[in-house]
């Protein structure tokens, strides 16, 4: 049984835009605001911050569960009715998550938030895609982008400021006014498309099972595996297994069910498979960088939270002001041309950030953050725009969650091995500097004739000198080779992005010189 939606009103696809963005900032902007909050929660409700991590996992797990069953959610509920609710229980569940008694609490209400979210990104990209005509479907994923790039990187700067100036409660308190208007514009302005059918078919019981255990093992394997020492746990390895069974089940069962929870078929259409795979390595670099800049700054560079948030302002600023531009370009320009210049703008970015050294200041950091910033424009517009030039518009919700779970997956992989490899990367180089220094160097002697004679005048003893001269030098030893790791994995994910360039080749090029359209 079926039934036909009303057609959609004739509405100005800028109010629909504001409409489904107001509400996709917000939750895109939850996945990172709590961040810098996490030792006042840990303090507020008794806990420690290892144990206040599970806010955030609890909120990732529960979003990359939801985020590829939306386009079956919005065939069986309607695309606006799931849209409301959404939003609704976002709204009411950061509520909730503010007013938290204890640490039990709050967890259980951020995996509502992330559950209620995981829609929103697939959806307003759904919504935008149809609503815009072809000639402008450049500008509406450059506005989409802009809500999925800049908000979080403003996170942990909203975040901190929140948190400082009133309390981490009010880091969720902020949604609601956002919330209310999210769902008036949405009541007022979004409507389900004619082709849109609400199918009352079988639920793949199935799918839905081994899709929450295999990407929910997968959230929790990436965010805890650094903390946990990797394969040396093993609760790590318990979750691995689960993974790869879960997942891998999961396909064999997508590609034979009869009506499948995950349309896997849209993987046919070539230029949608490798803009996937394409976005999952951006999601990689961007979230995987995003959490490199201020660990370098703070631990290495002596920088204050505060001071790395504005010393990163520029990528963001880049952002916000290039995007609107190449949504222009995307409908008078080769969509593929714009996505060679923003992955060699942005691995030209991590190539310069490469070659840093301890002694770099704000304008060091400034030009190859712009760089990145525009170059990450160039990427995310034109390449959600080609990417669904294929796909026929009555499957492009399920393409477009896809799409957007693949994003996310290579943000959380990207995040886990920017981590361990800056860590294993900064071992090896210890081992390395330390051959080196040693006794017998005259360069190591003079060195620390240096720092001891330094602490004497401070009024240290000989015997005390020399040990603060030894630890001193072993503390300029590690700041080194920390740098030199740094170096090493800004370099890798500069690397990974030229590698990317041959299969700009294999894309099909979108069909029209006004942009693409979305059925064939």
């Amino acid at each position: 049984m079926s039934t036909t939606p009303v057609p959609r009103p004739d509405i100005n696809p800028w109010l629909i835009a504001i409409a489904v963005m107001s509400s996709t900032f917000m939750e895109v902007l939850d996945t990172t605001v709590v961040n810098v909050s996490l030792p006042h929660i840990a303090g507020s409700l008794s806990s420690s911050t290892d144990e206040a991590t599970w806010t955030l996992t609890s909120y990732l797990v529960a979003n990359a569960i939801i985020l590829p069953m939306t386009g079956w959610l919005a065939g069986r509920f309607g695309r606006k009715h799931l849209l409301l609710l959404a939003v609704s229980g976002f709204t009411i569940a950061s509520f909730f998550c503010g007013l938290a008694p204890s640490l039990g609490f709050l967890i259980f209400f951020r995996i509502m938030q992330g559950a209620c979210g995981g829609g929103l990104q697939p959806l307003s990209q759904a919504v935008l895609l149809e609503s815009f005509p072809a000639e402008k479907r450049g500008q509406a994923m450059a506005f989409w982008a802009l809500g999925i790039v800049v908000a979080p990187m403003l996170g942990p700067v909203i975040g901190g400021w929140l948190t400082d100036n009133y309390s981490w409660r009010w880091v969720f308190y902020i949604n609601i006014p956002i919330g209310v208007l999210a769902i008036l514009l949405t009541q007022a302005f979004i409507f389900d498309p004619p082709y849109l059918r609400r199918e009352r078919t079988g639920i793949d019981y199935w799918g839905i099972g081994l899709l929450v255990v295999g990407m929910g093992s997968l959230q929790v394997m990436l965010d805890k595996g650094q903390e946990e020492d990797w394969f040396g746990s093993h609760f790590i390895v318990i979750l691995c297994v689960l993974a790869v069974v879960g997942l891998g089940g999961l396909v064999i069962r997508e590609l034979r069910a009869e009506h499948p929870v995950i349309d896997l078929s849209v993987f046919r259409f070539r230029s949608f498979a490798i803009g996937t795979f394409l976005m999952t390595a951006v999601g990689f670099v961007l979230y995987g960088s995003t959490v490199l800049y201020p660990l370098m700054m703070q631990e290495l560079l002596g920088y204050t939270a505060t001071h790395a948030g504005v010393t990163n302002f520029p990528r963001g600023t880049a952002s916000f002001l290039f995007m609107p531009v190449v949504g222009f370009l995307v409908g008078k320009i080769d969509a593929r041309k714009l996505l060679a210049a923003g992955l060699l703008l942005t691995a030209v970015a991590m190539f310069r950030v490469s070659f840093f050294s301890l002694d770099v200041g704000f304008w060091d950091f400034a030009w190859p953050l712009v760089l990145q910033g525009a170059g990450l424009g160039l990427i995310f517009v034109p390449l959600t725009t080609v990417s669904n030039d294929e796909v026929p518009k009555e499957r492009i919700g399920n393409a477009t969650s896809i799409f957007n779970l693949m994003r996310n997956i290579g943000a959380s992989v990207g995040i886990s091995s920017v981590e361990t490899l800056q860590f294993r990367h900064m071992q090896t180089h210890i081992n390395y500097l330390g051959q080196h220094v040693n006794e017998t160097s005259v360069r190591t002697q003079q060195t620390l004739a240096g720092l001891r004679q330094s602490f004497m005048l401070k009024g240290a003893d000989a015997v005390t000198a020399t040990h603060q001269a030894h630890g001193a030098l072993w503390g300029r030893l590690q700041q080194q080779a920390a740098m030199l790791a740094y170096n090493d994995v800004f370099r890798f994910l500069g690397g990974l992005f030229l590698v990317m360039l041959p299969l700009l080749f294999l894309m099909r090029k979108p069909k029209g010189g006004k942009g693409p359209p979305m059925a064939h």
